[in-house]
């Protein structure tokens, strides 16, 4: 086991205008699971594939424990990297494929059957050693891509997407039984992902990236309760946040005729910036239905009822203010959700609401200005 460190690390491919990954810095503790997530092209599976070894680092360096690794060959870096597609040999027993890369080093094969066993007997795999990978279930052939990298006992463990393969069931069991393993074994794990449900549920800490910069790396908590910026804001959570651009007053935020009042700290530090218009942020479960009369028409187009949550998704009447009529989302009564068409009125909690700059798209707040890493300024609007 070994903390993992990205310094200045940069991974530009020959010919790209930009580069895919740039400039990250990030630490990663000695048994930390950390979660890469973002949008397709983000720069997530290339940030972990440079620590595998398996894309060159154009600048800065990656270090695994006291060893700087940046020009190591994948072989020599002791690290185990479980894919998307498993990789395993069709023609091997599930025995074999687990100890193969053992069989390889020249290990012993008494040792090699022992450390087999005992990574199928964690996995719940004993009964299937002898089968081919045919004969197993998606979710089974990921446990045993699992085991695979087990038995090497490496330094880390790096995970590109392994779960994507598997059905939407399949997927919240397997990363229950990923989580639960990584924290048995205490293995530092980096594993990468587009689902930020998945990452949210997995991760001790979440590292979000956009266009190859890093905007915010934090607790999955932390993230949901205080995202850096706009991206940030809007990226984590199911459903995303809303966010609604507004002109200001004295007081707060004017949405829809209304005034919506915000920390003074905060109207202070818009007032710093000359700002005269904000980003309001808002989640789904930070708003209650009111009187009509009361609070802002919200017009429903569609319903979705999950059972124990229901969600209504619609327009939110905004006449006179920055940014015009707005689709946004809302938590509604389960067992009472409103009815598709129906014009209902509601009310945002000012001690949910989130602000961001609308120049930047970088969060207000009247305390400590958040750490964002170069360049995200730039990215964080979308």
């Amino acid at each position: 086991m070994a903390a993992i460190t990205y310094e200045h690390a940069t991974v530009q491919y020959p010919g790209a205008e930009r580069p895919s990954v740039n400039a990250l810095d990030l630490d990663i503790a000695d048994g930390e699971f950390l979660v890469l997530v973002g949008p397709s092209g983000c720069g997530k599976s290339t940030s972990l594939r440079a620590l595998a070894g398996l894309e060159n680092v154009t600048d800065g360096s990656i270090r695994i424990g006291d060893r700087d690794v940046t020009n190591l060959a994948p072989k020599d870096r002791d690290i185990a990297m479980v894919f998307q597609n498993y990789a395993l040999y069709p023609h091997m027993s599930v025995a074999e494929n687990m100890g193969f890369a053992l069989k390889i080093s020249k290990m012993s094969k008494d040792e090699i059957r022992k450390r087999v066993e005992e990574a199928a007997r964690v996995l719940d795999l004993e009964q299937y050693l002898d089968r081919k990978p045919k004969a197993l279930s998606g979710g089974q052939r990921q446990r045993v891509a699992m085991g695979r990298a087990i038995v090497r006992n490496p330094q880390a463990f790096l995970m590109d997407e392994p779960l994507s393969n598997l059905d939407a069931k399949l997927r919240v069991q397997t990363r229950t039984e990923i989580a639960a393993l990584q924290r048995r074994l205490g293995v530092t794990t980096v594993y990468v992902t587009h689902d930020q449900v998945e990452a949210m549920t997995m991760g001790d800490r979440v590292c979000v990236l956009k266009d190859g910069y890093l905007q915010q790396v934090d607790t999955p908590r932390n993230l949901y309760d205080r995202p850096d910026n706009v991206f940030v804001a809007g990226f984590i959570g199911s459903p995303a946040m809303n966010l609604v651009d507004v002109d200001l007053d004295g007081e707060g935020a004017v949405i829809g005729g209304r005034s919506l009042p915000l920390p003074r700290a905060t109207m202070a530090a818009l007032a710093s910036e000359g700002s005269k218009r904000a980003t309001l942020g808002f989640r789904p479960e930070s708003v209650g239905l009111v009187g009509e009369g009361e609070g802002l028409p919200f017009e429903v187009v569609v319903v979705e009822e999950l059972g124990s949550d229901a969600f209504a998704y619609g327009t939110l009447h905004t006449s006179g203010s920055a940014g015009g009529d707005k689709l946004i989302t809302l938590r509604v009564d389960a067992r009472k959700p409103p009815m598709k068409g129906e014009v209902v009125h509601i009310q945002i909690s000012p001690d949910e609401a989130h602000v961001f700059s609308t120049e930047t798209g970088l969060r207000v707040s009247g305390d400590a200005t958040p750490h964002v890493t170069s360049g995200a300024t730039s990215s964080a609007r979308t």
